[in-house]
């Protein structure tokens, strides 16, 4: 059964405009998943929409519809980035079933032809499990070029539980993605912004603790108290050579996003968010992000949508200022 769905041209739309003023004019759909091979530099959208990872974890399903409900409010974001940068959709990768494994084994090797070609991958998700085999790609970047990785993690979860079964799922990809960098030998830190103590376990702070992971619990994730974040990331950027940026949106506030996979009145806001982006974004270490666990079935307004959207605009402007 195919597992890629190609993104058709007329899904981008918003207002008309006779220079490039908005993003609909820019983005350039591709029906196939092998990556553009040209030398410069561009943006690579590719959706994951899969729940198989978030139905093995007990959480409500509905995320397979995430990246669509992204793209559908992109369009007519107003466009800043430089006329020359190529965006370019490649579709989404989704699955019909229960076969994680395999989805997981396709979008690694798909991202990892995004980083050979120069892009800068942006995964809209889907399940939060993306985050295995998205890394998985960094990792083996890297590997060849020798260098160390960071992941920051912006979540309300440590998502670091242990396989079920012997089967991945949407807790557990921070964990796999440690193993996994052993056995690249790729130093990795990982650092997680927004722990909520109401979500994790003591067990899961132990294996926090066991792994070498940094965190900040929620109630210190605000401007008032940036100089606690600021260290955290400052500490993370000397540290590594790249970083890779996994946005679950229930590390938000259900205020400013109900529609997610797991909701919580508790959370930061989008103010805190850009922040931490702006910080990474100056580094020029950024080499991919993700947005995860949109869950329309519970959105209102398609806020949580374009909460999604502005943190992948935002990031992207930022990077290329």
């Amino acid at each position: 059964m195919d597992s890629h769905k190609p993104t058709p041209q007329y899904f981008w739309k918003g207002r008309n405009a006779d220079s490039i003023e908005y993003w609909h004019q820019k983005v350039q759909c591709t029906e196939s998943l092998l990556a553009d091979k040209n030398s410069e530099k561009k943006i690579a959208l590719l959706g994951y929409a899969v729940d198989e990872g978030v139905r093995r974890n007990q959480g409500r399903v509905g995320a397979q519809i995430g990246p669509d409900s992204i793209k559908s409010v992109m369009g007519s974001m107003a466009y800043h980035l430089p006329e020359s940068l190529a965006i370019l959709d490649y579709g989404n990768i989704w699955l019909e079933g229960l076969d994680l494994e395999s989805i997981h084994a396709l979008t690694q090797s798909t991202i990892s032809e995004l980083l050979r070609h120069r892009h800068f991958p942006v995964i809209l998700g889907g399940g939060h499990d993306l985050a295995f085999p998205h890394g998985a790609a960094i990792i083996d970047h890297l590997a060849e070029k020798g260098e160390t990785l960071g992941v920051l993690n912006l979540d309300a979860h440590f998502d670091l539980r242990q396989k079920v079964n012997g089967q991945g799922h949407s807790g557990s990809p921070f964990l796999q993605l440690h193993e996994y960098a052993k056995t690249k030998a790729v130093p990795l830190q990982y650092v997680c912004l927004g722990i909520q103590k109401a979500a994790n376990p003591p067990s899961l702070f132990e294996k926090a603790k066991l792994t070498g992971t940094w965190w900040l619990e929620s109630d210190s994730c605000n401007l008032s108290e940036w100089d606690k974040t600021q260290d955290v990331l400052n500490s993370l950027l000397d540290k590594v050579n790249k970083v890779y940026l996994s946005i679950d949106l229930d590390a938000f506030s259900s205020a400013f996003a109900p529609g997610v996979s797991a909701a919580s009145p508790m959370g930061f806001d989008p103010n805190y968010a850009l922040r931490v982006i702006e910080h990474l974004a100056k580094s020029k270490k950024l080499i991919s992000m993700d947005v995860v666990e949109l869950n329309p079935s519970f959105d209102q307004d398609l806020c949580t949508a374009k909460l999604a959207a502005r943190c992948i605009e935002f990031t992207l402007r930022k990077i290329w200022e």
